[in-house]
C-alpha cells in the first residue's frame, strides 16, 4: 500500500526501535495528527491465546469521548414504563421485533429481558451483523433494566479478542487530554488482562500498539501496559 506525504512524515516521527510508555505515547499522536477531522485512538492487543480460548467482556473508561447512545430495550409491557424511566430511548417487544425485521435500526445499543430472548433470537443475522445482539455475557440481558441502562449510559462497551487474538477498541479522541486518554488505555489493558484464561501459558498479552485513524501505529512499552 502507497501512503500519502502526510502519513509517511508521521512515520518518521515515531521511532520504532521504541517502546513508548502509554503516556508518551498519547502525546505522540497529538504531534502527529494529521486529519481535520478529529480522529478516533484505537488500542490493539495482541493476546497469547489457543483457539479454544476467548477474551470478552465489558469496560467503562473513566473519560468518555462520544455522544449519548441511543438504547432500545426488549421487554414485555409491564417493563416498559421501567425502561424509559430508566433512560431508554424505545422500550417494547413484539412490535419492536417487527419492526427491525422491516429494516429500522435507529439504535445504538439493544437490552432485553430474558423473557424476550426467544423472539428476539429471530433478529439474530440481523443484530448479530452489527454486533448489537442482546448478551449475558455483556450485561444486556438482564431483568435489571434500570441498573443496565445506568452502566450502558456511563460508556459501558464491549471488547473482544477476535478470531487472531487481537482486541481492538477505541478508546478516545485526539483531542482529549493526553492524561485522560492513557487513563483510559490502561483501564482498557486492566481489564483485558483481568480476563486472562486460567489456562492460558506464557507472556500473555504480547503487544501492544496506539494508533489515530489516519496514524500509523506506536507501540507501547510492555512492562507500563502490564500495570
Amino acid at each position: 500500500m502507497k501512503h500519502g506525504k502526510k502519513y509517511r512524515d508521521a512515520v518518521k516521527k515515531i521511532d520504532t526501535a521504541k517502546m513508548y510508555e502509554i503516556d508518551e505515547a498519547c502525546k505522540l499522536l497529538q504531534e502527529i495528527k494529521t486529519a481535520k477531522f478529529d480522529e478516533t485512538v484505537e488500542v490493539h492487543v495482541r493476546l497469547n491465546l489457543k483457539k479454544s480460548q476467548t477474551v470478552r467482556d465489558t469496560v467503562v473508561l473513566p473519560f468518555q469521548f462520544r455522544g449519548e447512545k441511543r438504547v432500545l430495550v426488549f421487554c414485555k409491557p409491564e417493563k416498559e414504563k421501567e425502561a424509559l424511566e430508566a433512560g431508554a430511548t424505545f422500550a417494547g417487544s413484539d412490535e419492536l421485533v417487527e419492526k427491525i425485521k422491516g429494516g429500522w435500526m435507529d439504535f445504538d445499543i439493544a437490552v432485553a429481558t430474558p423473557d424476550m430472548m426467544k423472539d428476539v433470537g429471530r433478529l439474530g443475522m440481523v443484530l448479530g451483523r452489527r454486533g448489537l445482539m442482546p448478551n449475558p455475557k455483556t450485561g444486556t440481558v438482564t431483568f435489571d433494566i434500570k441498573g443496565a441502562i445506568a452502566e450502558l449510559k456511563k460508556g459501558r462497551i464491549e471488547f473482544r479478542a477476535d478470531k487472531t487474538g487481537i482486541v481492538h477498541l477505541a478508546v478516545g479522541k485526539v483531542s482529549m487530554d493526553p492524561a485522560n486518554l492513557a487513563e483510559n488505555v490502561k483501564t482498557l489493558i486492566d481489564e483485558v488482562v483481568r480476563k486472562r484464561p486460567a489456562d492460558a501459558k506464557g507472556e500473555f498479552v504480547q503487544s501492544v500498539y496506539l494508533a489515530s485513524t489516519m496514524s500509523p501505529g506506536v507501540k507501547v512499552a510492555m512492562a507500563k501496559a502490564e500495570r
